[in-house]
């Protein structure tokens, strides 16, 4: 006798024998002769009593084919069968629909979810028809129904749903110095240990590409220069060997020589040693450029991801204050400067300059050259953007200026703005560790359904008390997705859990990854501030002294919610401003289907990321600072602060340095600047003309705006969705 059903989605329900009542009638209705009430009845009599105790629904209406092609009734048989095949059909049209668009190439919000994804090339069609057929199928079998109704209703996102069920986890910060000593193995080949300048620049975009493929999210580079210094040394002293095979001379007494920088020079008027240490140094220069220059190259045409992808990458540096390690640092910044290619701005590494008093910012530090050079670069080229490590947050009780190693105790980040650095399950710091996954919460939707509350303390109280409920459903989303990863196999991460994540060299092939992947966080993200405060109190944070106090209420309330989990659940739990690039129109459609235009709120077709001001507010970068900088320290799963500057910042660093020093002066975490800068399509072009129609190298006319979008920047708008297009379009100069 049937007791329970299985239903597509998995869920399992009690036997209800009125559905098979239901179905048969309305199959009978459809025929000459109607309804017959007793074989109805007996029909679904003979099922429930001759089934399975546990049985599918696709089962069950086998059975009930069978003993309608079994009746006299066989013309019921065939509707029935005629309905069952509709109602297939209707629940594969979506999918149907989709596929058509990826095949057809359209422009559109599923086609352009990922703006650094080529979704019109066939590697990028293959990862599109995967990715939705695959969220479908976590919907129905790895979700929790508490969980698929809080995404179903709009109160939630679950980011790279479609990596799921690979078990991946999202990001890592790669201890690059252990993979260059120690050499790795990725798929059929062998990586040995590094020698040069050239080799250790190569594994260092291997390593990239490899854990790309191992993950879902970012991969980044915690202290490039000083990883990459111990090179510098050696390709010297390669140098100056060969100069001995030239001279016929020992020179071993130079190979350790102190260096105070290496920095060009001309050979007229040297002689001796003098002139041999000059000409080694100068080789060593170029070919520091050279690997420099190769591996910005590379990080911009080394596809993952089944070819349609490029790592999303990022390098952090700026500390090193030995000799090589500035050398790394200036040929960088000056490869980077110079451009790839035909000149053009390089999308990959984001780079991030590790802003440190009494390192690399302040006249009297020894790496202030190279942060001015870093502050030209960024005037031309966007990148590198600026981590303060000299937020109060972001500095570690151990760093110690004479620390040869003191890159261990500085905070990473990955340039989309990802943060990872306290850590209640080992060592404080952001090297071998990452976020394990994150979803975001539309607190703009929350607000929206309390907007009706005349008394403003009833109001605002109503709001927690939903965001309570829908806080508490992320939290455990997290964990069930957390016991679902660490079931996951070594082997299944051979890079990452052999080399990358801390501890996971210690695991054999068929361990589990479950000791090990706690040191990562998990990330709890919200959208909308600005119009969640619009719907509850009338204005944003950046026109309210108001809603800027109930907006940090907020954020505060959220991170000690995530601190409440983070006991209760035992996990690394953090608060997230959301990097919003499919999302941020995606819950507004929702919104405006069920709620219509609400003015500030609903009436542009995207929500504002995270707790910035909105893009279209216009205000001074000081203004802009003072209201987004106490949210740095609520969000330390990441965050970034944008200021939007006017015209041609090439010949003004000046300009990136204030913002640098707002950034300092108001204690904001991480931060970028945006400007002008066209790109010619066809010949690589660039200026920062106001307008350009037309490419004055080779006069064509496919100009396009180099721009970033949330954290990266992205080499064509056209690969933007319509949602971040329009928030382009808003966008206004903060001055």
């Amino acid at each position: 006798m049937i007791q329970t059903v299985v239903k597509r989605d998995g869920r399992i329900v009690g036997y209800n024998e009125e559905k098979i009542r239901a179905a048969i009638r309305k199959a009978m209705l459809q025929t000459e002769k109607g309804e017959d009430e007793s074989l109805i009845n007996k029909i679904a009599d003979r099922i429930g009593i001759s089934g399975d105790e546990r049985m599918t629904v696709e089962e069950i209406q086998d059975k009930v084919e069978f003993e309608l092609m079994k009746s006299p009734r066989k013309e019921v048989a065939k509707r029935y069968i005629a309905y069952r095949d509709q109602r297939s059909i209707a629940r594969q049209a979506k999918t149907r629909d989709i596929f058509l668009e990826i095949i057809e190439a359209k422009n559109n919000d599923v086609t352009r979810e990922n703006a650094n994804m080529n979704t019109d090339s066939p590697a990028g069609m293959m990862m599109k028809f995967a990715s939705e057929t695959t969220k479908p199928f976590v919907d129905d079998y790895l979700l929790s129904p508490e969980v698929r109704e809080a995404v179903r209703a709009g109160y939630l996102h679950i980011h790279d749903k479609d990596y799921y069920p690979t078990k991946s986890l999202t990001c890592v910060q790669h201890p690059l110095d252990r993979i260059l000593r120690e050499g790795f193995s990725a798929g059929h080949g062998e990586s040995r240990p590094a020698k040069r300048i050239e080799t250790a620049s190569i594994i260092g975009c291997i390593s990239l590409e490899t854990a790309q493929n191992e993950m879902h999210g970012g991969q980044a580079i915690p202290a490039f220069d000083f990883y990459l210094a111990p090179f510098v040394r050696s390709s010297l002293i390669e140098e100056i060997k060969k100069l001995e095979d030239v001279t016929g001379k020992t020179l071993e007494h130079l190979y350790n020589k102190e260096i105070k920088d290496y920095l060009r020079q001309s050979l007229e008027g040297l002689e001796g040693e003098e002139r041999l240490m000059a000409h080694a140094v100068n080789c060593t220069v170029s070919r520091v450029h050279q690997a420099m220059e190769a591996f910005i190259h590379n990080m911009n045409t080394i596809h993952s991801r089944g070819g349609n992808q490029v790592v999303f990458s990022s390098i952090n540096y700026g500390t090193d204050t030995s000799a090589e390690g500035r050398c790394i640092i200036r040929e960088l910044l000056n490869s980077t400067f110079e451009g790839v290619g035909n000149g053009a701005t390089a999308i990959f590494p984001i780079q991030i300059w590790k802003k440190k008093r009494g390192v690399s910012y302040l006249p009297s530090d020894p790496n202030y050259d190279l942060y001015q050079l870093a502050c030209k670069v960024t005037a031309r080229r966007f990148f590198p953007n600026f981590l303060n490590l000299d937020a109060s947050y972001n500095q570690h009780e151990k760093w110690r200026a004479d620390d040869p190693e003191r890159f261990n105790y500085e905070v990473a980040t990955m340039g989309c703005r990802t943060r990872v650095f306290e850590n209640r399950f080992g060592e404080k710091t952001s090297i071998g560790r990452g976020n394990l996954s994150f979803s975001t919460i539309n607190i703009v939707r929350i607000a929206i359904e309390c907007m009706d509350i005349e008394n403003a303390d009833a109001r605002i109280g109503s709001f927690f008390t939903k965001l309570d409920d829908v806080l508490d459903i992320t939290a455990r989303q997290l964990c069930e997705r957390f016991d679902f990863q660490k079931t996951a196999l070594a082997k299944q991460f051979p890079l990452l859990m052999r080399r990358l994540w801390i501890g996971g060299n210690e695991l054999s092939p068929n361990d589990t990854i479950e000791s090990v992947i706690n040191q990562g966080t998990l990330g709890i993200g919200f959208i909308g501030l600005a119009e969640c405060l619009v719907a509850l109190t009338g204005k944003h944070h950046g026109e309210s002294e108001t809603s800027q106090e109930l907006g940090l209420k907020i954020i505060r309330h959220m991170r000690a919610r995530a601190d409440h989990y983070s006991e209760v659940y035992g996990h690394n739990f953090s608060i997230l401003a959301t990097p919003a690039e499919g999302l941020s129109g995606k819950f507004t459609a929702a919104d405006r289907r069920q709620f219509g235009i609400i003015p500030g709120v609903t009436d542009r077709i995207f929500y504002t990321n995270s707790n910035h001001v909105p893009v279209y507010f216009h205000c001074s970068p000081l203004h802009k600072a003072k209201i987004e900088a106490p949210y740095h320290e609520l969000t330390r799963g990441g965050h970034i602060f944008y200021v939007e500057i006017d015209g041609d910042a090439t010949h003004n660093p000046k300009a990136i340095s204030d913002i640098v020093d707002i950034m300092d002066r108001y204690d904001i975490g991480y931060g970028s600047v945006n400007h002008n800068r066209n790109r010619c399509m066809d010949c690589g072009y660039e200026d920062a003309a106001d307008e350009l129609d037309e490419c004055p190298r080779c006069h064509g006319g496919n100009i396009d705006r180099l721009q970033r979008i949330t954290g990266y920047l992205v080499g064509t708008t056209d690969r933007w969705n319509k949602a971040k297009l329009a928030e382009l379009h808003d966008r206004v100069v903060h001055k």
